[in-house]
């Protein structure tokens, strides 16, 4: 294929072609390709070959780019080029050994792929030599139906190759990085902050431990802390592991109350003091405080964070409140109104907020039912309230009747999950 006046190939194209010296003598067939990020990481340095046994030098395996020579599909090195040693460079990437079936990230399609086959391009360069230029990843059905296929003549691979339609990422989306960890995708943190947390959870679950472990701690501390509330316990445990205290506690922080309490439940008792010693005495002490409570009650899965305010508050004071808010503010569909001994006396849906004066008086605003329950009350009883009175939150109250916390759906969802 041709663009630009240059032509486009692939790895999967390419691994077994011929090469030859400037008289057409075989030297060896393409076995690999060679990259040095520090130098280029969007270009072919040399191909480096599986020699012919006419080969004296065994060490010289590598035919620079620069030094070829193409004759249609015929592959030669000009006069008075030679093989030489590939780079003994510790950041050297290997196209065929460290990209292909290696699992990356497609940002756009939310999800984890698997690369396929690499798509080259042939360039002329001023002095006119050739180049070799990485253009893009292939993580489709063409990528895998080449290497299928290889083997058998080009053109016949080509043509059948081309019946499904491209997936490509772009070669500037793929960051090359430490050998251990070969290649991973170069995710934008400005797209990956917009990704729903749950969508990042799904990544997350499909990729190997090393590039989960890359990704999770590629993340700022609060998508980091979304993240986490959207793991299974198992796998929230495997990625805090290999982090400090101190690391570990910024992320804790950015978590809802109740969340952080369950996950560090799920830590020996030894991980969980060291995290919360490194935690703000406030937010320490809102965990700490619902960490007494069973799981499977409704303190054990009620958040803290809620807005309540004294009955003869005004609109505007919620308005300020909802400002202030630290909490997921996505989560506020109530609001809780006070008597003056602080204990719940009413709730009043957020709509009638948005719909009121500035200057309205809360108590005299429309109320919804108040339903509540205990600190003590079980899981599935609270589970068995939101079905009744289709809630979107459920207050927690204590012996006093005074407001301790909120049950949000999503943490009944979780809860049957678990169950």
């Amino acid at each position: 294929m041709t663009r630009n006046g240059n032509e486009r190939t692939t790895v999967s194209a390419l691994v077994g072609n011929a090469i030859t010296d400037s008289r057409g003598a075989l030297l060896g067939r393409v076995h690999e390709f060679a990259v040095l990020p520090g130098d280029d990481s969007s270009r072919v340095q040399g191909l480096i070959l599986k020699l012919s046994t006419k080969v004296s030098d065994r060490k010289c395996t590598m035919a620079p780019i620069r030094d070829l020579q193409r004759l249609g599909r015929e592959l030669r090195l000009g006069d008075g080029a030679f093989l030489i040693a590939p780079p003994q460079d510790p950041t050297l990437v290997l196209l065929e050994r460290d990209l292909l079936d290696q699992q990356i990230i497609d940002v756009h399609g939310r999800k984890v792929v698997r690369v396929n086959d690499v798509v080259l391009d042939w360039e002329h360069t001023p002095d006119g030599g050739l180049s070799l230029r990485i253009v893009e990843v292939e993580v489709g059905l063409r990528g895998a139906v080449r290497r299928l296929l290889k083997g058998l003549p080009a053109n016949t691979v080509e043509t059948l190759a081309c019946r499904f339609s491209p997936s490509l990422i772009p070669w500037d989306f793929v960051d090359l990085i430490d050998p251990s960890r070969r290649v991973r995708l170069k995710v934008d943190q400005d797209r990956l902050a917009q990704m729903h947390p749950s969508d990042i959870a799904d990544i997350l679950e499909e990729l190997a431990p090393p590039e989960r472990q890359a990704l999770f701690e590629s993340l700022d501390e609060e998508v980091a802390a979304e993240t986490l509330e959207e793991v299974e316990p198992r796998l929230q445990k495997s990625l805090i592991q290999s982090l400090g205290s101190e690391q570990v506690a910024g992320i804790v922080e950015e978590m809802d109350p109740g969340a952080a309490a369950d996950l560090l439940a799920e830590l020996s008792d030894e991980k969980s003091e060291a995290i919360l010693g490194e935690m703000s005495p406030e937010e320490r002490d809102e965990v700490k405080e619902l960490l007494e409570f069973s799981q499977d009650s409704a303190a054990g899965r009620m958040t803290t964070e809620y807005i309540a305010l004294p009955a003869s508050s005004t609109v505007a004071d919620v308005h300020t409140a909802l400002r202030q808010f630290e909490g997921d503010i996505e989560l506020v569909t109530d609001l809780y109104l006070l008597d003056e001994k602080d204990r719940l006396s009413g709730v009043v849906p957020i709509v009638h907020i948005l719909l009121a004066n500035a200057g309205d008086v809360l108590a005299e605003l429309p109320h919804g039912h108040l339903i509540t329950c205990q600190v003590d009350t079980g899981g599935r009883k609270v589970a068995e309230l939101f079905d009744k009175y289709n809630l979107h939150s459920l207050p927690v109250v204590d012996v006093d009747r005074k407001l301790v916390g909120v049950v949000h759906a999503e943490q009944v969802i979780a809860l049957l999950r678990d169950q």
